[in-house]
């Protein structure tokens, strides 16, 4: 039971994901500092509002934070942005230069047209016999 438990947390894929939760973490952590001392003072230097988290709307005696909202709406967009940029933008690069090296080329195979899948079909019916190996899937041109 150990042994099956040790395998479970050993394998790269467990490893992975607590590495990336941690530096998830630890990039919330700078956005929201980004967002509350920068963006945010920003924002109010041009609009006048000083704190969007106490926009409130009242409706029958509920309060509806919207400007709570906002707020998270901003450290989403660019949580989402240093992500793309600072993490999938260079993997990317790296991955392209990495098939370079190996001479995979960079361009996919064209895809199959709707009249050549469906000369397949015919011929494959006509023939009585099972489409061709891939045949109407994307997994062989990847």
């Amino acid at each position: 039971m150990i042994k099956g438990f040790k395998d479970f947390i050993l394998r790269g894929n467990v490893v992975e994901l607590a590495v990336a939760v941690v530096m998830g973490v630890a990039f919330s952590a700078i956005v929201n500092a980004l967002v509350a001392d920068i963006i945010m003072p920003l924002i109010t230097a041009i609009f006048g509002k000083p704190d969007y988290n106490k926009l409130v709307l009242t409706v029958h005696n509920s309060k509806i934070l919207y400007g709570s909202f906002i707020t998270a709406i901003i450290q989403f967009l660019l949580i989402a942005i240093g992500v793309y940029f600072f993490i999938v933008m260079p993997l990317n690069h790296l991955e392209k230069m990495r098939k370079r090296r190996q001479g995979i080329p960079d361009v996919p195979p064209p895809a199959e047209t709707e009249l050549e899948l469906l000369a397949q079909i015919r011929d494959a019916l006509r023939d009585g016999g099972a489409p061709a190996a891939g045949f109407g899937s994307r997994a062989g041109r990847e």
